[in-house]
């Protein structure tokens, strides 16, 4: 097969290869693995007071 594009070309042989499976470690489940990547609040409660400080605001505006 020749293709136009170098980046492909360069590696074709490699895309008929079996995928590897790891003798010493075991398969995921799942729900670990989507946990990995599951968003997460870096900055508890900051949320909270950025919603407070705009509350804050409003009400000055509407004095």
């Amino acid at each position: 097969m020749n293709n136009k594009n170098p980046d492909i070309s360069e590696y074709e042989d490699m895309l008929a290869l079996p995928h590897p499976i790891s003798k010493s470690h075991p398969r995921m489940d799942i729900t670990n693995r989507a946990a990995q990547f599951a968003p997460f609040a870096a900055l508890t409660g900051f949320g909270g007071m950025i919603t407070d400080r705009e509350k804050d605001s409003e009400d000055k505006r509407s004095r």
